[in-house]
């Protein structure tokens, strides 16, 4: 059995820095929420290279599920809200009291846990600071496309919300209702059946998140977040400055194998001390933190993969000169989650050579699955 202290803490990492409830707080808190350390260094930067104008935003309704996602992004960075949630797992229920400020362009994000010991989260961030890779801004209204090549990547967010297209298949439900509020449905399943189905309930007039229910591949329910009261949101009345996420300097290990459509996410390698890195990767949806460390950094967590909720945790040790381990947590299928952890290696110091290791890098699970 794995230590389950440890599990909490990594695991608690993993979802502060892209949890499931910040989904309900910007409709993509599950990935697009820039990492708080960047985010602050970045709040007072000068404006990006294009600007969201929030005052446009439901002046026409979506009729597809690409549209709908779209405008869920443009949403998060465009509406002040506050809330009342529940979030039910197979560990335990939770209340939650959610807030969403923008501020002279600075997005503040706070969730209180209302059950239990108090426990606060709190987050900043400058509008406009897109956290997926690739793409290019959305162009200032009333641009035009002259000049632009055909093939030039889509701007965001629609670069996601079609990401997301690639990788799922989309249906659309509309004339539903949540938290007393008119509401469409989109229900994502997987086109490769290799991981988890999720159902998002976005509010019709705003766009913005209302449910999010999480089921496993026999259609079971794992996790659902959901609000149960949502003040009437205000819209930012600014532009807001679009800017693209950095490139950071990553730490000397990379990944050998990901699930199709998993890409690693910009501005997310973490150093939380000097034994222990970690990279985010996201299909759109489904996020999977690594983390890379010295066996010591975290005791008692054995070697294979355990279940700890919604999430799994993958644990691969490798006894080198210089011993170290690697740790993957994510809200995806056990199997997926270990040859993940599998395939990580680590480059040799002054080298550009993966280290040697007694540890094999893609062995087979427990029940001979690769």
């Amino acid at each position: 059995m794995p230590d389950f202290v440890a599990c909490r803490s990594l695991s608690s990492w993993h979802l502060n820095g892209r949890g499931a409830a910040f989904a309900l707080l910007t409709a993509l808190g599950l990935l697009m929420a820039t990492p708080a350390a960047a985010a602050e260094e970045n709040a007072d930067e000068p404006a990006g290279e294009a600007t969201l104008r929030c005052k446009s935003l439901g002046e026409e309704t979506p009729q597809t599920p690409v549209a709908w996602l779209t405008a869920s992004l443009k949403a998060s960075h465009c509406y002040s809200f506050q809330a009342r949630a529940v979030a039910i797992d197979a560990l335990n229920v939770r209340t939650l009291a959610l807030s969403h400020r923008i501020q002279d362009g600075v997005r503040q994000q706070v969730i209180q846990h209302l059950d239990g010991p108090s426990v606060n989260v709190e987050r900043r961030a400058r509008a406009g600071l897109w956290g997926w890779p690739g793409g290019r801004p959305a162009p200032a209204e009333g641009a035009g496309s002259a000049g632009e090549s055909a093939d030039a990547p889509a701007p965001m967010p629609r670069r996601w919300a079609e990401h997301v297209a690639s990788v799922y298949d989309i249906t659309l439900d509309a004339d539903k209702r949540v938290a007393d509020r008119d509401a469409v449905a989109l229900t994502f399943t997987p086109k490769s059946g290799d991981r988890y189905r999720h159902q998002w309930w976005l509010d019709q007039n705003t766009g913005l998140l209302l449910k999010h229910v999480l089921r496993d591949n026999d259609d079971a329910i794992l996790e659902t977040f959901q609000i149960t009261r949502l003040k009437t949101p205000e819209r930012y009345t600014r532009d807001v400055s679009v800017a693209p996420p950095q490139r950071d300097d990553g730490p000397n290990w990379k990944t050998g194998w990901l699930p199709e459509g998993m890409v690693e996410q910009p501005d997310t390698v973490e150093k939380e001390h000097e034994d222990r890195t970690r990279r985010l990767y996201s299909d759109g949806l489904s996020t999977v933190s690594v983390f890379v460390e010295a066996p010591a950094a975290t005791t008692a967590l054995a070697t294979g993969v355990h279940r700890l909720g919604a999430s799994a945790i993958a644990v691969e040790r490798h006894d080198t000169a210089d011993p170290w381990q690697v740790i993957a947590i994510g809200e995806v299928p056990p199997r997926l989650l270990g040859r993940i952890a599998r395939s990580v290696t680590r480059t040799a110091p002054d080298t550009e050579e993966p280290e040697a290791s007694d540890s094999p890098s893609d062995a087979p699970n427990a029940d001979g699955s690769a």
